[in-house]
């Protein structure tokens, strides 16, 4: 199976996510700037969304471009992931309302732990059906230290979330922030490595 549509199908799905939380930013009543502060919870836990739903997109869209092949398991899981994705608006719009109150961020934190688990499970089914473990993808993406050590900070996000919500939230930026920095594994691997 080629993966022009699963590509195709996940950019739109994205796109419909980024829409969605957009439209969660309500137009304030009052004309002045003033009015804008009550709404600063709601836009920044909007901006962190947008900054993870973001990162994905990216990572998805190097990961596939080392992918020469998809099969049923890699369209299922690649699914999984767009439906941990699809739940950020609503953990967003909850968290931002509600002012980062801390079962808020332990729910945002739980999604963000879902997508980064199946993320995890769409690489290895891609890498599966890609030249496996030797392949030249697997190569790429090597001991992926980034992978690992976002769930252990996710986890380290909820588990504070009820005792120390600045830590939370800490956590999130900080994992946000790790992957903001372009990941270069899979394009310095793969130019070496030319693909059919």
């Amino acid at each position: 199976m080629h993966k022009t549509r699963l590509e195709a199908f996940s950019d739109g799905v994205l796109a419909i996510i980024l829409t969605i939380m957009v439209l969660e930013l309500k137009v304030p009543h009052g004309a002045d700037f003033a009015a804008l502060w009550p709404l600063l919870p709601v836009f920044l836990s909007y901006v962190l969304s947008f900054v993870y739903v973001g990162i994905y997109w990216n990572n998805h869209h190097h990961l596939l471009s080392g992918t020469r092949q998809v099969s049923g398991g890699v369209l299922w899981a690649n699914l999984h992931l767009l439906f941990w994705l699809s739940l950020t608006p609503f953990a967003t719009g909850w968290m931002g309302e509600n002012h980062f109150a801390p079962a808020t961020l332990a729910l945002y934190g739980g999604i963000l732990m879902g997508s980064a688990v199946a993320y995890a499970v769409l690489q290895h089914c891609i890498i599966a059906v890609n030249g496996g473990p030797d392949g030249p993808l697997a190569r790429a993406l090597g001991r992926d230290w980034k992978g690992k050590l976002s769930p252990v900070l996710y986890l380290a996000g909820i588990a504070s979330s009820f005792w120390l919500p600045w830590l939370a939230g800490a956590c999130y930026v900080f994992v946000a922030l790790m992957w903001l920095v372009p990941d270069r594994r899979i394009e310095r691997t793969l130019l070496a490595t030319p693909q059919e």
